[in-house]
């Protein structure tokens, strides 16, 4: 490893799948939204146990506070509340933890994820990501645009955070039969060049197996830009459809702490200078990649 590698920036894991663990709540299509609600506390919770694992980027909760899904599942109304309750348990668990931790924006599918044919128009998506850029930018240190399945989609985030002067991250999640093309069908390498140029830092794959993530690991190392990964731990994305909850989805068993940290040193032996995880994913697998990066000579910092 060159000095300049030996730098690894580690996320967090899965938020979603860590709350519905820990919450008595029934699971609703709002996922973590509606624990933010609820049980705000489990939120600040999730975000500390994250850091004190090892993260040194955590990503604020309102993945599914988005207008479309706010509209059909729960109160457009909701919006701008969702947001300030994120952003402050985001940051009490920072305060709290005491450690050099940024906070990242979170820029998902507007209408649901892992499903690029329900994507609204690139008109909509800028003005509803511009909006959420808005109620973000002042409480967070980057923008993590995640799980995008359509180039398109990406590039609308990407402007709408670029907008606001802070670092963009892009993540793209790919088919889990084959981790070069996005879910979409267009290749990773093209939407990757695509977002770098609207104004992207850097380039990831998210939310697919981690098998999936370890082609396009190759991929990404084409565009020229630092890149990383972080991976799900579900069987198969395939029964969800927008509108429905994470139920319907299966966990694998193979991917315990030690297991998924396997996946994800490979992704740094490929070049990777970002790694965490996704759905699926929680502290424990977190504090094990930490160990294992360290062991190995990785310096795990928060830019």
């Amino acid at each position: 490893m060159t000095a300049e590698n030996d730098n690894v920036v580690l996320l967090d894991g899965g938020m979603g799948q860590e709350l519905r663990r820990r919450s008595s709540r029934p699971a609703s299509p709002l996922w973590s939204a509606q624990v933010m609600l609820d049980e705000p506390h489990l939120v600040t919770a999730a975000h500390r146990d994250f850091i004190d694992a090892g993260a040194r980027v955590i990503t604020i909760n309102t993945y599914s506070a988005t207008p479309q899904r706010l509209a059909r599942d729960g109160n457009p109304e909701m919006l701008e509340p969702l947001h300030a309750a994120a952003l402050n348990a985001a940051h009490k668990a920072r305060e709290e933890s005491g450690q050099d931790v940024r906070i990242a924006g979170c820029l998902p599918p507007l209408v649901g994820s892992y499903h690029p044919e329900v994507v609204p128009d690139d008109a909509t998506c800028l003005r509803d990501y511009r909006r959420m850029v808005e109620l973000q930018a002042a409480g967070v240190d980057l923008f993590l645009c995640e799980t995008m399945s359509l180039a398109r989609e990406a590039r609308a985030a990407t402007i709408a955070a670029a907008e606001s002067g802070l670092p963009v991250w892009v993540s793209f999640t790919v088919d889990d039969s084959d981790g070069t093309r996005l879910r979409s069908g267009e290749t990773l390498a093209e939407a990757a060049q695509e977002v770098v140029n609207a104004g992207a830092e850097r380039v990831l794959v998210n939310c697919s197996v981690p098998e999936a993530v370890t082609a396009g690991m190759d991929e990404l190392a084409r565009v020229g830009m630092p890149f990383g990964g972080y991976a799900n731990g579900f069987t198969s994305v395939a029964p969800l459809q927008p509108g429905g909850t994470v139920d319907s989805l299966e966990a694998r068993t193979d991917l315990d702490p030690a297991g998924y940290a396997e996946h994800a040193l490979r992704w740094t032996r490929q070049g990777a200078t970002v790694v965490g995880g996704c759905c699926e994913v929680g502290p424990a697998h977190i504090a094990a990649l930490a160990e294992r990066l360290t062991a190995q000579g990785y310096r795990l910092v928060a830019s």
